[in-house]
């Protein structure tokens, strides 16, 4: 799911494509892809486009008449910039968004269609995609802690609840919690002051370098690989490789279709965590620390 440095990569990516333009029509593919039908997604045609923000991982297109275009990506969605009136590609094509210099091209692979775009009228109307979540990048060291003391999860859970951090995902939280070096079971309501400040400042640096270099890569050109696997990533999507701080192996935990990559030398002390799965196959045989990995 494209996360925080990938939706401002966007942004970054569509403002001088997009705001002071107007739309030439709206064309959509997908049959589930539209949520709303009041306004009529064809009332857009001739409105100018004067800003876009981000709200959480959705894009919201701001209009001239108090409208919003509210596009959230889900997991598999991704955005195409093609020349005007470009086709929408046939088998993972939703929409496009038509201006007079270009086409805002719509996709989502797979076969779980959940990406969805809704025009509403009036910012009010906003309220009902926000999800409460805390967002890192403007929020104190004190807030920090607050949120992520509210309930009891893993680190893990809370890092990616939009209800108390906005804009996170599984990738960016596995890279956050290896530069905090913290263990991503990890209880978020015990955590002491000294790792929630570390943990706070690694949202902050890792989001904010990640952010800057996405945005960096599409100063000229809009983004075409937005991914959640780079090879830059310490540890998401690493198992098996050596972690690039201390070299133990990466290790993961997989749970549903979810997967949380970790390096066991800089946060579990050497401890290898229990995967739901394998572990229970394993029984015994599940190595316990690096020792019993490596033996």
């Amino acid at each position: 799911m494209p996360e925080l440095p990938d939706i401002e990569a966007y942004l970054a990516a569509l403002r001088p494509r997009a705001v002071g333009n107007e739309i030439q029509s709206i064309r959509i593919a997908g049959i589930a892809f539209l949520k709303s039908f009041d306004p009529p997604i064809d009332d857009t045609r001739g409105a100018k486009i004067t800003g876009l923000r981000r709200m959480g991982k959705r894009i919201v297109f701001e209009l001239n008449d108090d409208r919003f275009l509210v596009l959230h990506l889900m997991v598999a969605g991704r955005l195409l910039w093609k020349d005007p009136g470009a086709k929408v590609p046939g088998k993972i094509g939703l929409g496009a968004i038509d201006f007079e210099g270009g086409s805002l091209i719509i996709t989502e692979a797979g076969t779980k269609k959940r990406a969805s775009l809704y025009l509403v009228a009036g910012e009010e109307s906003l309220t009902q995609f926000e999800r409460g979540g805390l967002e890192v990048m403007t929020a104190s060291a004190q807030e920090f802690a607050k949120a992520l003391r509210r309930e009891r999860h893993t680190l893990k859970r809370a890092l990616t609840d939009p209800t108390i951090f906005s804009g996170i995902g599984g990738a960016f939280s596995d890279e956050i919690m290896h530069r905090a070096k913290l263990s991503p079971m990890a209880r978020s309501d015990t955590l002491n002051d000294e790792a929630a400040q570390r943990l706070f400042n690694a949202v902050r640096d890792v989001l904010g370098e990640w952010t800057d270099r996405l945005s960096t890569e599409v100063e000229d050109e809009f983004p075409t690989k937005v991914t959640a696997f780079r090879p830059e990533m310490a540890v998401h999507g690493k198992f098996g490789e050596p972690c690039p701080v201390c070299d133990a192996p990466v290790q993961r935990i997989v749970y549903a279709s979810n997967e949380t990559n970790y390096c066991p030398g800089c946060q579990t002390e050497g401890r290898i965590l229990a995967d739901r799965s394998l572990s229970r196959i394993l029984k015994d045989d599940w190595p316990k620390s690096l020792e019993e990995l490596e033996g």
